[in-house]
């Protein structure tokens, strides 16, 4: 399948509309060949009300990146139906309000780029045109901006532009592929949270480290502070970066 992608800024006008009416409804949820991130687990998994581990066996495939060299978690493809997202149905996203972020943003694709100087993220945007899409042929007076709002992304973002900062300090500290146990620890601590939580709460896994006792109580219900720790955790164990606890490192 041809794509084109055509550069777009943020005050451009975004003439695009997705529904029902469509004759290509659904035809983007088909022929995926789609990544997950943790972030995108984590929401997922809480839709559907079951644990991480269920999830992840049921619904996912592990590969690992040919970039990076980390583990990547996509959704299992099933030749049988045209290698369709799980959750589509007729009427649509049966998860939409925990759709990944990749969704949200069809059919735009999102690069980004941090200062070394001053730690800002500055973001850049294409369109993807793809043939059988035929939303483009709706005409808006809203702006890439406006649409982005409706779609809520500004949080997948935000969690997601974390761990974008952790591959990109593995390519320049750890090229190659990550294996063995550091592997299935990077899998356990931002995938597998569910297991994660329990090996923290029960088994004394991150013991060493004096987690505060209102983390601990936190992550028992919270699984963005889990992710948040077990990023941090991560990079502890890559790069040798001291381990952080309760706010999040942009400060929400």
């Amino acid at each position: 399948m041809s794509e084109e992608m055509i550069p777009i800024d943020l005050e451009d006008l975004m003439h695009f509309n997705c529904n029902s009416e469509n004759q290509c409804f659904n035809e983007c949820c088909r022929d995926l060949n789609q990544a997950l991130t943790p972030y995108d687990v984590l929401r997922l998994k809480k839709n559907l009300g079951i644990p991480s581990q269920s999830f992840l066996r049921t619904y996912t495939s592990l590969h690992y990146g040919p970039e990076s060299g980390l583990p990547v978690v996509e959704f299992k493809p099933n030749p049988d139906s045209g290698h369709e997202c799980p959750f589509v149905t007729p009427k649509g996203c049966s998860v939409y309000d925990d759709r990944p972020a990749s969704c949200r943003m069809y059919p735009l694709a999102r690069a980004i780029a941090r200062s070394r100087e001053t730690g800002e993220i500055a973001q850049y945007f294409a369109l993807i045109e793809e043939p059988h899409c035929k939303g483009f042929e709706h005409k808006s007076n809203q702006k890439v901006r406006e649409w982005l709002k409706g779609q809520n992304i500004e949080k997948h973002n935000r969690e997601n532009d974390r761990l974008m900062e952790l591959i990109s300090l593995k390519n320049q500290i750890l090229p190659g592929k990550l294996e063995g146990v550091l592997s299935d620890k990077f899998y356990l601590a931002l995938y597998d949270l569910d297991e994660f939580k329990e090996q923290i709460v029960n088994n004394n896994l991150l013991y060493e480290f004096n987690i505060p006792e209102k983390i601990k109580e936190s992550i028992k219900k919270d699984d963005e502070t889990l992710l948040n720790l077990g990023l941090s955790w991560v990079k502890y164990m890559l790069f040798g970066i001291k381990m952080t606890f309760g706010e999040q490192e942009d400060g929400d």
